[in-house]
């Protein structure tokens, strides 16, 4: 297991328990309490600890993320949808007023984009809580920039399907569905220090 630190910079505490949560599968047992571990665990474990560093997710979501991905009958478009769902913070906004106006909204922008069939889709929920909290910090002023990030966040899906490529190829679906976030985040926090700066 040293080797396995050694060749991703993850400290064996931290290996031993994405074994136990079953992030990472048991190596080849070599000898009394030890494994052998190859490639695929090495590619896995920088997977897994690039999801919990950088993408912050719980070690339930890298959970059910890995299960989908280990799943032999999701194929990579599919993987693409199950990590944008994953992902995806599942906190209903409270019904109420503000909600309900939150939710015409955003039907009304997903209509306007042409953005169909997300009625249920967790992206649609989040979505209406975001308005909700946006209208109970009131700063509805921030809808007025709603189609530039949408405009955006369709430039950043067309590279998101382009960077896919192969949609076989079931690792990379998951890969760019979940870390793409992560780098658009980044990318996002350094163009704007640019503008404050520059």
């Amino acid at each position: 297991m040293a080797d396995l630190s050694e060749q991703t910079g993850v400290s064996v505490p931290t290996i031993r328990l994405y074994l136990r949560e079953g992030l990472l599968p048991p190596g080849r047992s070599a000898a009394r309490d030890q494994a052998e571990y190859n490639a695929a665990h090495v590619r896995r474990l920088k997977l897994v600890r690039t999801l919990a560093e950088y993408g912050d997710l719980s070690i339930a979501i890298i959970r059910d993320l890995i299960a989908h991905l280990d799943d032999p009958e999701a194929g990579g478009g599919d993987l693409l949808g199950i990590a944008l769902a994953v992902t995806a913070r599942h906190h209903p906004p409270p019904p109420g007023p503000g909600r309900d106006a939150a939710e015409g909204i955003v039907d009304n922008l997903l209509r306007r984009r042409g953005w169909t069939g997300l009625g249920q889709h967790p992206t649609r929920q989040a979505l209406i809580g975001l308005v909700t909290s946006l209208a109970e910090l009131g700063r509805e002023d921030m809808l007025e920039v709603f189609d530039d990030y949408c405009a955006a966040a369709e430039r950043v899906a067309e590279a998101d399907l382009r960077a896919v490529g192969d949609p076989r190829d079931r690792g990379r679906a998951l890969e760019i569905g979940v870390l793409g976030d992560v780098v658009l985040a980044a990318l996002r926090r350094a163009a704007q220090a640019h503008k404050l700066t520059g």
